[in-house]
């Protein structure tokens, strides 16, 4: 076995310090923060510029949307306002429902034969004389009507059955109680206007009665 010389030795004591030296410079390389060249902080500032408009565009973008939800729903609420005020429209034309409001009521009878100047088989009252009274109404602009209780639809019948009138297949006798919704000051002139109906029906000695009210009641249609 050879032994070791002091030349060997010191060489192998400078070895082991430049490698511990060489050893402790790459942990505090490592260590130490990268740079960042200057070419890629540019491309970073121009991304993050870029996702900064892109940011800007998507909130325009849902501020739009948001209006145009806000519109679509305010529209959608109208149509159903809309939908629901001609359903209601529809309902009370077709008689489904309990109309109140002022109007007029209308009583007719027939005359009394010592006071009727006309045959007794022309005094009494007939389904056509009804029928024009209902027209009249419809015309003045009544909205609801109903005679003797019975409400008048587009589909009702008022045909005479003698000596009675049917209504919806119900019979109703007089007096003959009209009552119409509508315009009360509208309704009772148009009906009393001169050579008008009512004046007509005063001639054939109906008796014949008109007042104005502030609330009426019509039922709804009820078909047997």
């Amino acid at each position: 076995m050879f032994s070791k010389s002091p030349v060997h030795i010191s060489i192998m004591l400078v070895t082991a310090i430049m490698g511990l030296m060489m050893a402790l410079q790459f942990r505090v390389v490592n260590q130490m923060p990268a740079g960042i060249p200057t070419d890629r902080a540019k491309e970073i500032i121009a991304e993050l510029k870029q996702v900064n408009r892109e940011k800007e565009n998507l909130t325009r973008e849902i501020g739009d949307l948001e209006y145009k939800l806000e519109q679509l729903n305010r529209g959608k609420s109208e149509a159903m306002l809309a939908l629901e005020s001609e359903l209601k429209k529809v309902r009370m034309s077709a008689g489904l429902v309990t109309v109140n409001g002022p109007g007029v009521e209308v009583v007719l009878d027939n005359p009394e034969l010592q006071e009727s100047q006309v045959p007794p088989e022309l005094s009494v009252i007939q389904d056509q004389d009804l029928l024009s009274l209902v027209n009249e109404l419809w015309g003045a602009g009544a909205e609801a009507i109903s005679i003797n209780g019975q409400r008048i639809v587009a589909t009702s019948e008022i045909r005479l059955a003698a000596p009675f009138i049917n209504i919806n297949t119900t019979r109703v006798v007089p007096p003959y109680q009209v009552l119409a919704i509508g315009n009360p000051e509208t309704l009772a002139e148009n009906l009393e206007l001169p050579g008008g109906l009512l004046e007509y029906f005063r001639d054939m000695g109906f008796q014949v009665t008109v007042e104005k009210h502030d609330e009426l009641t019509i039922p709804a249609y009820s078909p047997r």
